[in-house]
């Protein structure tokens, strides 16, 4: 099985969050669980944003965690291409109106993975696979420090977006 992991999913994974369910915890560091992990090429970007506004804050060089986060294991970086750029903006409406959370289900439905993610409108479209990490009360400021369980980048200060 191919496991796609939405932008906050990410994120999470590589600050050790809570928010993450106890078997995504135990799924992502055994690489014998699934097939591949998948990012889309969107997630970095919406994550460089995501620093960009505020909502997200880092104690270390961007670039850094960014280039520590995406080594996972099995985890390949998919691009964007005119194919999924073209499917992103066809996905049967009503839809999700953000443009990268279109990206990621079209990159799922693409690999035929599935989405990890807490992202209500994605979980409410039933033609893509999803599995669903706890989900917590949204906009409180949370601290997320260095984990020993797998390589988080680094202490960062974190508003949860939707």
């Amino acid at each position: 099985m191919k496991y796609l992991l939405n932008t906050h999913t990410w994120i999470w994974w590589n600050m050790n969050s809570k928010r993450l369910s106890a078997k995504v915890k135990r799924l992502i560091p055994e690489p014998t669980r699934y097939e591949e992990l998948l990012l889309s090429a969107i997630s970095p970007w919406e994550f460089c944003k995501l620093l960009d506004k505020k909502i997200l804050t880092i104690a270390c060089d961007s670039e850094e965690w960014m280039n520590e986060a995406l080594d996972m294991p099995k985890l390949r970086l998919v691009p964007r291409s005119s194919t999924l750029s073209f499917k992103a903006n066809n996905l049967p409406q009503p839809f999700h109106l953000d443009p990268a959370d279109q990206i990621i289900v079209a990159t799922a439905r693409e690999e035929n993975a599935t989405i990890i993610t807490t992202d209500q409108l994605i979980l409410g479209d039933k033609e893509v696979k999803t599995l669903w990490p706890n989900y917590f009360a949204l906009g409180r400021p949370l601290i997320f420090s260095s984990c020993t369980d797998h390589q988080a980048p680094c202490r960062a200060v974190c508003t949860i977006f939707t």
